[in-house]
């Protein structure tokens, strides 16, 4: 099987919606501003965007206030190339720590990992059928702790399963990553260090 290029499959998309002269509707799943915000000033030129906050792996009601109003507070004060609507969902914890039962001892990056983003992208492709958007991804591909492979097998699993298609995406290319960075300083947004969820947490704690 042929390796995907997920920025190609991006660009492909792009092109042809510009061809056709269609500005498709977007579900961006956003995991936190930081790394949405070069997702935004991205996808903004090309999509009618819409946000969706659903993020029931940060466990501490705290940090999921703070980061969720972080995200309004980017929205706010960035001059995208279209407006920029968002949608929160309620805050369930119970819903990932079901969904990772029995793999809490799961390193960072394993399959404690993948069942929550299985998780979060069956809850976004399900508001993106919803709503009736075009696409659906996910800001989670920018991050290099990230794997960008499983997290396109799961969305584009998802996508076939409510039957929104799965816009592939890589946006640590292209200097994504770098942009998120630089965009974080200049509007001051909080970057945090672990994922979100108390198992995280304590291994971000516990590391050298």
């Amino acid at each position: 099987m042929n390796k995907i290029n997920y920025q190609k499959e991006l660009d492909r998309v792009i092109a042809q919606n510009q061809r056709s002269g269609k500005v498709p509707k977007l579900l961006l799943h956003v995991c936190c501003a930081p790394c949405s915000s070069y997702c935004l000033e991205y996808l903004t030129a090309y999509f009618d965007v819409t946000v969706y906050y659903y993020n029931p792996n940060i466990t501490e009601p705290e940090e999921y206030r703070f980061r969720l109003n972080e995200e309004k507070r980017f929205i706010s004060l960035k001059t995208f190339d279209r407006p920029v609507r968002l949608t929160e969902s309620d805050y369930r914890p119970a819903d990932f720590f079901a969904a990772v039962k029995g793999l809490e001892r799961e390193p960072e990056g394993g399959l404690r990992c993948r069942e929550c983003f299985r998780l979060r992208l069956a809850a976004s492709a399900a508001k993106a059928k919803e709503l009736g958007m075009d696409y659906f991804t996910t800001t989670l591909t920018i991050s290099p702790l990230k794997n960008a492979a499983l997290l396109n097998e799961l969305g584009a699993e998802m996508g076939e399963r409510f039957g929104v298609p799965w816009l592939y995406s890589d946006f640590k290319k292209r200097e994504g990553y770098k942009r998120s960075i630089e965009l974080s300083r200049e509007y001051d947004l909080y970057r945090q260090n672990y994922c979100g969820c108390i198992f995280s947490k304590r291994e971000s704690a516990s590391a050298p």
